[in-house]
């Protein structure tokens, strides 16, 4: 072989998705000149054969020519199928190319283009909005691999509230399997892709589809659907033979008065199948990929069984591929025309609407576990392509230690600077405070978010922005970014108050409670702000919680003296040079004792030697 053949075990995952980038543009140029090819023997085979038939027609030859007909047709319906099927490897590899753009847009933190997931983030929430896990910039754009609303439900759910150990080793080991394999991943989002119109809620089809059945108590209706429609057709024949229009006649009264009396019914049938279409034939495309291969992870051969689980024992792909066919039978409403001439001759709704309720009972209630697995799955693969992105993270270790958050190279996931900074930090037991002092602008906050956002991920089931972490499971608080609302007349003081007093019932229940805590009480004068903090942080020592609580105010260190071996001192320091001042933003045990607040107001222009 070749020396050029051989590779290095490691190659970075930014050339991984470059190169990928690069085979999937040409593949889909080798695909679309191809398509173009088909295309014209479309065009070649259809002129053909209209030469043909006619000149057989012109000579009375009208067994060959009938001939001709029918052989055209299946040549041009095997054309048809090959140039769609060509199609779509075009249009997969030009997806499986726009995947592998966005992996480098993410590894270089352009995420504007993503779904910011606002639909989650509520502002009582107990972190969401302080950390950015939602929102412009945020985690779950950073994370979010899945393509259906449920799949980024499932995602959004693991983000908002954190997992018991039990299931976060689960998830662990599932997303472990499947980091590996890149190809499969992407295979799993490109499959979807080809669907874009999956916005609408699956769970308001499933509830839907367990209202009684429109043919319930209706057996005249149904049937009638066997009768009418060929009798129409043969008073139609009738009429093209010269035999009368009468029979015709009637047969569309007929059936347009059935069609009036049920417009709504039918009409309600169409918007619900035509709406989860797209989610339908994804899921259908995904889940036939997943039920295909042998999986060693318990939550994915749970998973996998739960996909055969109906009682005929077919796998989910197929009973879902079912009823995307049956809900694309109602796309024929989509084309008036033909709308009007398959209802007025075939009642062609009630048809879709039997074939439906059919599905509906062999089916006996499990589609929303299936969809439901299919979305577990959406949330793990995100996981799984945020962990290949980023190799150099750690995979977290759950401690069953109470509130211990052990770190080295801790770091922020949504800062990409080349050279990020890294911290270490451990806290274990209830009752700790680390009091974080520091200067303006030298990472107190930065380093809060640090530490929340990462245990976010790691209680996820997700790799960590860190060189090693432990960490217990645990709910995390934050009050970070308090503001005014005007429309409730409320100030930002006593909105932060509110979120304190959140803090305390949340604490109050016995669970444990992270908190991070960014300059609280700031709305008021700096007696009372410390007085408030200090008895906070008292309080909230004597009950199942810990946390950092970053200030300016330096009186507030003497908690270390008054909890001795409980509250913890940490700063952030900075150093003035002439007319700069320079941060190493990294952790440092004690207080803080150099400020730049001064330096700050001066370097903007306000003259403190005159005041």
């Amino acid at each position: 072989m070749p020396a050029t053949d051989f590779r290095p075990l490691s190659i970075p995952p930014a050339d991984v998705f470059q190169e990928n980038q690069t085979v999937h543009a040409a593949r889909e140029q080798h695909y679309a000149g191809r398509h173009r090819i088909i295309a014209w023997l479309r065009v070649v085979a259809f002129g053909l054969s209209a030469f043909g038939v006619y000149y057989l027609f012109s000579l009375g030859q009208l067994q060959a020519a009938f001939g001709l007909v029918f052989v055209a047709y299946l040549v041009f319906l095997l054309l048809v199928r090959w140039h769609n099927n060509v199609g779509y490897w075009r249009e997969h590899h030009r997806l499986l190319g726009e995947l592998n753009r966005d992996e480098t847009a993410r590894l270089q933190g352009k995420l504007a283009a993503f779904d910011p997931g606002l639909r989650y983030l509520e502002a009582t929430h107990p972190y969401a909005a302080d950390l950015d896990v939602f929102g412009a910039h945020s985690l779950f754009q950073l994370l979010n691999r899945a393509t259906s609303r449920l799949g980024r439900d499932w995602l959004a759910g693991w983000l908002l509230a954190p997992a018991p150990a039990t299931a976060v080793r689960e998830r662990q080991a599932a997303v472990a399997e499947l980091v590996p394999d890149l190809a499969w991943q992407q295979e799993w989002q490109a499959r979807a892709r080809h669907f874009p119109r999956q916005e609408a809620d699956p769970r308001q089809f499933t509830t839907w589809l367990r209202q009684p059945d429109f043919f319930a108590g209706k057996g005249w209706l149904k049937a009638l659907l066997f009768v009418l429609p060929p009798l129409a057709v043969t008073s139609v024949v009738l009429w093209l033979t010269g035999n009368g229009a009468a029979p015709l006649l009637v047969a569309v009264l007929v059936l347009g008065a059935l069609n009036a009396r049920f417009q709504k019914e039918r009409g309600e049938y169409f918007q619900q199948s035509m709406a989860m279409r797209d989610a339908l034939r994804a899921y259908h495309d995904q889940l036939a990929l997943f039920e295909t291969r042998t999986w060693q992870a318990p939550l994915l051969t749970r998973l996998l069984r739960g996909l055969h689980a109906s009682e005929n024992g077919a796998p989910a792909s197929q009973l879902i591929g079912q009823l995307s066919r049956i809900a694309g039978l109602f796309s024929m409403r989509e084309s008036p025309a033909i709308a009007v001439l398959a209802n007025n001759l075939l009642l062609w709704d009630f048809f879709c609407m039997w074939r439906l309720e059919g599905w509906k009972q062999r089916l006996g209630g499990k589609l929303d576990a299936m969809l439901e697995i299919g979305a577990e799955l959406e949330a793990l693969v995100s996981l799984a392509g945020f962990q290949f992105a980023n190799p150099s993270y750690a995979v977290p270790e759950i401690s069953m230690a109470a509130l211990e958050f052990t770190a080295e190279g801790l770091g922020h996931p949504l800062i990409f600077a080349t050279e990020r900074i890294r911290n270490d930090f451990s806290t274990v037991g209830a009752g700790q405070t680390g009091v974080v002092t520091g200067s303006n602008m030298s990472g107190k906050s930065t380093f809060l978010r640090s530490v929340g956002l990462n245990m976010v991920l790691a209680l996820a089931g997700g790799a960590v922005c860190a060189d090693k972490l432990r960490v217990s499971p645990a709910q995390v608080y934050t009050a970070m970014r308090t503001q005014d609302n005007l429309a409730e007349s409320t100030s930002s003081f006593y909105a932060e108050l509110k979120r304190l007093r959140l803090l305390l019932e949340l604490s109050a229940t016995g669970e444990p409670v992270f908190y991070l805590l960014d300059e609280i009480l700031k709305g008021t004068n700096s007696g009372d702000r410390h007085r408030g903090a200090r008895a906070l942080v008292h309080q909230l020592h004597r009950r199942n919680a810990s946390g950092l609580v970053s200030t300016h105010d330096l009186e507030l260190a003497d908690l270390a003296d008054e909890l001795p071996g409980a509250a913890v001192n940490y700063s952030f320091n900075s150093t003035i040079e002439g007319d700069q001042i320079l941060f190493d933003y990294h952790l440092t045990p004690g207080v803080c004792r150099s400020f730049n607040a001064s330096k700050l107001m001066q370097l903007m222009g306000i003259d403190l030697d005159n005041s």
